[in-house]
């Protein structure tokens, strides 16, 4: 055989070899959606069953969904309340979502099936209030997730994919 030609068949052996071993395929991200799970925003004390957000609490509204700006977010629950529907509409509105509404009453761990099942990725932001956001949080996390003052409106709760798929909760204000 021709030893030129086989140089050359050998060093093309070679370098798809050195090619196909330092080829990187994309790490697969964990698969399921993020969830963000928040008590609405600061309410109004008017005596009302009903009341509006306070100007802090619209702020609190906005900077929400500022933090929320570079997130797929792909839903926004909310109960029909004004406060929680106050709460949702400035991330809604950024992402040009509507805001679907749950009931609060829905067993947490019912609403936590509807939402993994009809969201398999992306970021679903759910406004709550005190005595559900935490329920609503631990059924999407299957872990223990603190009561909510009734005083307490910065908690956020989000619960992601890990690296083995099982969920996981990271807290923040």
């Amino acid at each position: 055989m021709n030893p030129p030609r086989m140089l050359h068949r050998l060093l093309i052996a070679t370098t798809l070899t050195v090619m196909s071993a330092c080829s990187t395929s994309p790490v697969a991200e964990p698969a399921g959606a993020t969830f963000v799970v928040v008590r609405h925003a600061e309410k109004a004390d008017d005596g009302s069953k009903d009341p509006p957000l306070t100007g802090a609490g619209e702020e609190r509204a906005r900077r929400l969904a500022a933090s929320l700006a570079d997130a797929p977010v792909v839903a926004v629950y909310s109960t029909h309340l004004h406060r929680t529907t106050r709460t949702a509409e400035p991330t809604a509105r950024l992402h040009g979502l509507p805001v679907t509404t749950y009931d609060p009453a829905e067993p947490a761990v019912d609403l936590a099936a509807r939402l993994r099942s009809a969201h398999r990725a992306g970021t679903v932001l759910v406004v709550g209030h005190s005595n559900t956001a935490p329920a609503i949080a631990s059924a999407l996390c299957e872990c223990e997730v603190p009561p909510m003052d009734e005083q307490e409106y910065g908690r956020t709760l989000t619960i992601s994919p890990g690296s083995d798929g099982a969920p996981r909760l990271s807290l923040g204000h």
